[in-house]
């Protein structure tokens, strides 16, 4: 019988956090083992393919946790500032392009490259394929039964991501074995995901196609950003950060005026001139897209001082009710996971099972959209390999 082949750590996972674990744990063993056919899918499709590969205000308060303050002390440890820096060792070219987020000019193909090579570099082994992964704990060992074979390590570090994307082969695996450990797990649910309308607020979708800049807001968080109107809802940058911070039955507040600050009908009141439909349309086409404003005006009436106050207050507080969101496969990330009062803040360590790390999405900890998951994903991954 074949002894099980012997490594410092095994990470399960080749993708974001699971990849620069590998690059940073240099001198040490590592074998990574990916039950996908290729690594790093998600990151070829992040940012449009350029990848928005860090945020450079990234902090605790742009992630969503149980334990709001966790993520502090990973993201102290490595900063987006560092990661620049290893981004820029390995020459790829880069930009901000809006609100401190940062992307590679020219394809998120070489940053995959790049952590390929490092990993490389530091020795590591990448297995693909590697399905129907069981996992065992004996003697201070973990030991690895795959179709790739059998392996066995003093450390494993679960890398394996949420349910988001399925296409790109999620599973709930991470979960599954944090169970089997006896971690706890925050009920994972869609994040960064589109919204759905329906009965009368269906209405809005008509207007599939369009898009307008708002300030969405859902509960004390509001973000400044486009909005998009889909065939079944809502979607848009905008959109997707409020949905994080939704729970189910939740109003969502949009303020459609979020780029004119000046009362909106005060000319028209104080001109004397004729108040009607005519008139209205006027000025809402001066700071809206035309057919968000017919379809406003088609559900608007009255021409008094005290309608126009109340229709300028709907357009600057426009509540909807969203009836649910695309669920997991459109959803571009995960919240909820591993339950951070199982894990060192510092090492991302299970305190029950000493070398059972957890790193990235799989984690109870969510970033807003902008290149914060990327940076959760580096600071998570580097901080478990530096405790190795």
């Amino acid at each position: 019988m074949n002894l099980p082949r012997s490594y410092d750590a095994i990470v399960l996972g080749a993708g974001a956090a699971g990849l620069l674990f590998a690059a940073t744990a240099r001198g040490k063993r590592v074998l990574v083992l990916e039950h996908n056919n290729a690594p790093g899918k998600k990151i070829l499709i992040s940012g449009g393919g350029r990848a928005n590969f860090t945020n450079i205000h990234a902090k605790a308060d742009n992630y969503i946790s149980q334990n709001p303050h966790f993520a502090k002390s990973a993201l102290a440890q490595f900063t987006a500032r560092d990661f620049v820096e290893f981004i820029e060792r390995g020459q790829i070219p880069w930009h901000e392009k809006k609100l401190g987020q940062l992307f590679c000019d020219n394809s998120a193909r070489d940053l995959l490259n790049l952590l390929l090579r490092e990993a490389e570099g530091a020795g590591a082994e990448l297995i693909l394929n590697a399905r129907e992964i069981r996992v065992r704990h004996s003697k201070g060992h973990f030991l690895v039964d795959s179709s790739a074979g059998q392996f066995q390590s003093a450390a494993l570090v679960v890398a394996t991501g949420g349910l988001s994307i399925s296409k790109l082969g999620a599973t709930g695996f991470g979960y599954q074995l944090a169970r089997q450990f006896g971690l706890r797990i925050v009920e994972p649910r869609p994040a960064l995901v589109p919204l759905l309308l329906g009965g009368d607020e269906s209405y809005w979708t008509k207007l599939a196609g369009l898009s307008a800049e708002v300030i969405a807001r859902a509960g004390k968080k509001q973000f400044a950003e486009k909005m998009l109107f889909t065939h079944r809802g809502l979607s848009g940058p905008a959109i997707l950060q409020a949905s994080s911070y939704l729970n189910p039955g939740d109003r969502l507040e949009i303020n459609l005026l979020a780029a004119h600050k000046a009362p909106l009908f005060e000319p028209l009141i104080r001109s004397g001139m004729p108040r009607d439909e005519r008139a209205l349309r006027a000025i809402l086409y001066a700071v809206l897209p035309q057919r968000l404003a017919d379809a406003l005006l088609a559900r608007h009436q009255g021409y008094s001082n005290a309608a126009l106050g109340a229709f300028e207050n709907d357009l600057r507080r426009w509540t909807l009710h969203p009836t649910g969101d695309e669920g997991f496969e459109k959803a571009e990330v995960t919240a909820g996971g591993v339950d951070t009062r199982d894990l060192d803040s510092r090492t991302l360590m299970a305190g029950s099972v000493p070398g059972l790390f957890f790193i990235g999405e799989v984690v109870d900890v969510t970033g807003q959209l902008g290149g914060f998951n990327f940076q959760w994903a580096w600071s998570s991954a580097v901080a478990a390999a530096r405790s190795l």
